[in-house]
């Protein structure tokens, strides 16, 4: 198992100091995991976030609600959303009683694409190191450390 302290061959002042640095730097692995798992399949895993979202709906929904379902906040969410429209993923829905309010809706082609993505098993394969019991517990640890 790789040592935190080794792999960047650094000292901390504490392990409050080291847990903080290795929260941020397993975050930046886990992203680079995440980039490479999803570029086969033309997406990035903010994109597959609105996938995702829209397929657990199973309503079209706001673009307002979309953002604030996201698990990794972008202002980019619209820019993100054209290139789902273009691949012919997700497509706009304009509302019939306000022309500002726009729904977007997940595809037949976005909806095969999620099933596919559902069948490799390697997605989440570095949890395999943790026990369902352990899981539970960094779980609850993250979410105490965001309860400040």
């Amino acid at each position: 198992m790789a040592n935190f302290s080794e792999e960047i061959n650094s000292k901390f002042p504490n392990d409050k100091v080291k847990a903080f640095l290795n929260i941020i730097y397993t975050a930046n692995w886990i992203n680079s995991k995440q980039n490479a798992f999803f570029k086969p399949f033309g997406l990035s895993p903010q994109q597959y976030n609105i996938l995702r979202i829209l397929r657990g709906a199973k309503l079209p929904l706001k673009v307002q609600t979309i953002k604030e379902r996201m698990i990794e906040r972008s202002p980019n969410v619209t820019r993100l959303m054209d290139k789902l429209i273009d691949k012919q993923l997700i497509e706009r829905i304009a509302c019939p009683n306000d022309r500002r309010v726009v729904h977007i809706s997940i595809t037949d082609q976005g909806l095969e694409l999620l099933k596919t993505i559902d069948t490799h098993d390697d997605q989440h394969d570095f949890l395999n190191n943790l026990t369902e019991t352990e899981g539970t517990q960094l779980s609850n640890l993250l979410d105490k450390i965001r309860s400040v």
